[in-house]
């Protein structure tokens, strides 16, 4: 029976679409580097192309316009393609190795944890590092997973979709009140309201220099696991069938998902649905292969969280709406779908 299935399984990731999934790295590439540049040229001060040019070209110190685009414009939209990518590709190896539709960064917990830890970290360490800070993350993703996971395994019937997605809101929404009262009891809300609506206004090249090394540790784990990240998506059973070691991929892959999520929470704050949505659209293209889908997913989420954030500076000049709206416009009916669709099969 396990064989039949296995070899069912396997039928299906014949489907996988290597050609297609070359396509679309290439076009969202290409529309990467666009929308990067449109980010660029985009803010509240006029700045012409030529400006840009010169200013990318020939830069001049003394050059009000040259040192926007440096120090502000640049940083941003670096920080927008990483964090996009960081969580979406979060978002596909939680939905790989849980074998969960809805398993994303926002949603299990993990952003709230990340968060709450960060919190702490302006409570009590107020001239704590940019370092320090984004280790908190890190530690605090690791307990919202863990408390999502915890409440999950002690439910009737074991871990489901459903139930996972109830325990991450749970752990989410009690995360993040104790958070919000601790802030407000520390007198450091106006510290972190810009974690809570999510955005990148703010990112400088200190910023980039601690989360560039650490995406780029996160992306290449990722793809080394994506392999075993497919093959655990067919199930435990045929995956320890398979020969596979389902804990020490389980334990690589939860590592990926601290490090690129802790990253991206401590840039650029509480961003929701970037790695639910993502991954599905990607699958949806390129098939069920995760060497296909993690590149193809880091790709479409930088994409998505750059226009994401050109689109929160044109909502209403010249203020900004949080970048985490602008996601959850998007995220919201389509998590609402993927929920419906899953109780039904339950």
């Amino acid at each position: 029976m396990q064989a039949q299935q296995s070899h069912k399984h396997a039928g299906k990731q014949a489907k996988s679409r290597p050609k297609t999934a070359v396509a679309f790295l290439v076009l969202g590439l290409v529309l990467l580097v666009i929308a990067t540049a449109l980010s660029i040229l985009y803010g509240s001060s006029n700045i012409n192309l030529r400006t840009v040019w010169e200013g990318l070209t020939q830069f001049d110190p003394s050059s009000t316009a040259h040192q926007i685009i440096h120090r502000l414009r640049i940083p941003r939209a670096l920080a927008a393609a990483l964090i996009g990518a960081s969580l979406a590709v979060s978002g596909a190896v939680m939905q790989g190795m849980t074998r969960n539709p809805l398993a994303s960064p926002s949603i299990m917990g993990v952003t709230a944890g990340a968060a709450f830890l960060m919190t702490l970290g302006y409570a009590f360490m107020p001239a704590a590092s940019s370092l320090v800070i984004m280790l908190l993350a890190f530690v605090g993703a690791g307990l919202g997973a863990g408390l999502v996971f915890m409440i999950g395994a002690l439910s009737k019937r074991g871990l489901t979709p459903v139930k996972l997605a109830l325990a991450g809101s749970a752990v989410t929404a009690l995360l993040s009140s104790v958070s919000s009262g601790l802030a407000l009891r520390f007198n450091v809300a106006k510290d972190i309201s810009f974690w809570y609506a999510g955005g990148v206004a703010g990112v400088q090249w200190v910023h980039i220099q601690l989360l560039l090394p650490v995406v780029v540790i996160g992306l290449v784990l990722s793809i080394a696991v994506s392999k075993s990240v497919t093959v655990m998506s067919l199930g435990e059973d045929i995956a320890t069938g398979l020969g596979q070691r389902t804990n020490i991929v389980r334990l690589l892959g939860t590592l990926v998902v601290l490090l690129l999520t802790g990253a991206a929470v401590s840039v650029g704050g509480s961003i929701g649905f970037v790695g639910l949505v993502i991954p599905h659209i990607v699958r949806f293209i390129v098939g069920p292969d995760y060497r296909l889908i993690i590149p193809c997913s880091a790709v479409a989420g930088g994409l998505l969280l750059v226009l994401a954030d050109i689109a929160a500076r044109m909502v209403n000049p010249p203020f900004e709406t949080p970048v985490g709206a602008v996601t959850a416009i998007i995220g919201v009916p389509f998590f609402l779908y993927l929920a419906r669709r899953e109780g039904r099969e339950l």
